[in-house]
């Protein structure tokens, strides 16, 4: 069977574009570095684009009679609301270019200050996902597990898990699909969502891995994908967090490695060194 594509290598055609719609969720996925450097660069052009303006129209009080560099730094003491009263306009076209360049310049920090006060303000979930989900016998059943945590050391609220299965399928038409199963969970949620919280599926004879093998898995292209959301106890926003398990992250025949242990003092100890480690089972 030809390999699975993922999300990336689908090439939409025929998609309708939203330049202005995008824009916002473009700025929201840009890292900070990148984000700050557009703002700059949206400065510089536009002082540069106002800079050819004044020289244009002259009427700049101290500036230099064709000075690129003192009609520049005029418009950015006008772009910036600085005003060192060195230069001034003199005349009424250099006077109206200044009146839409003071406009201009509290719609750009209005915006510039909106869009760094949205990404500084957003929460960012640090939930992670063992690296393998391990299906092995729990209490006599077979049973799926693996973890999920709060990488932070605060606490994500009233966390819900859903699990969905995917694979491929033909119908009795012989059509090729990519079906979907809801997976259900022994707990699907948690009142307090910190270090650790093991999710478990058991396999009996409504599950859809009922029978399954690491090699119908394989055949079949199975996937389990993973959301999470809940609620940041510090900032009250909503959290969201989602992965995907492949069969290469399937272990068959291995459970998760214990990770809390009582000490001799009695406290109870959580070694987070051992989130991702799986155990093989022991022959009953």
């Amino acid at each position: 069977m030809a390999r699975k594509r993922t999300q990336s290598d689908v090439l939409v055609v025929g998609a309708s574009a939203h330049p202005l719609r995008d824009v916002y969720h473009f700025l929201m996925e840009m890292s900070w570095p990148n984000a700050l450097g557009l703002v700059a660069a949206l400065f510089l052009v536009i002082n540069g684009i106002f800079a050819i303006g004044y020289l244009c129209t002259g009427g700049i009080a101290n500036a230099q009679t064709g000075s690129f560099a003192d009609a520049f730094f005029f418009s950015v003491q006008t772009l910036a609301t600085v005003g060192y009263g060195s230069m001034y306009p003199t005349t009424l076209a250099a006077n109206v270019l200044m009146t839409l360049e003071s406009i201009l310049s509290l719609i750009v920090t209005a915006l510039s200050t909106g869009m760094v006060f949205a990404r500084f303000s957003r929460t960012t979930g640090e939930v992670i996902f063992s690296r393998k989900v391990t299906i092995s016998p729990f209490d006599g059943v077979p049973t799926v597990a693996f973890r999920i945590g709060n990488d932070r050391s605060n606490t994500i609220f009233d966390a819900k898990v859903t699990v969905t299965m995917f694979r491929t399928e033909k119908t009795k038409e012989g059509v090729l699909i990519y079906r979907m199963y809801d997976v259900a969970l022994v707990r699907s949620s948690t009142p307090a969502l910190e270090r650790s919280f093991t999710v478990m599926h058991r396999i009996d004879e409504k599950s859809p891995l009922h029978d399954a093998t690491p090699e119908t898995c394989e055949k079949s292209e199975v996937e389990i994908a993973v959301a999470v959301i809940g609620t940041d106890d510090i900032s009250l926003q909503p959290v969201h967090a989602r992965h995907v398990y492949k069969p290469g992250d399937f272990a068959w025949g291995q459970r998760l490695a214990d990770i809390l242990r009582e000490r001799e003092d009695g406290k109870i100890e959580l070694d987070v060194r051992k989130f991702h480690d799986v155990v093989p089972v022991k022959a009953a």
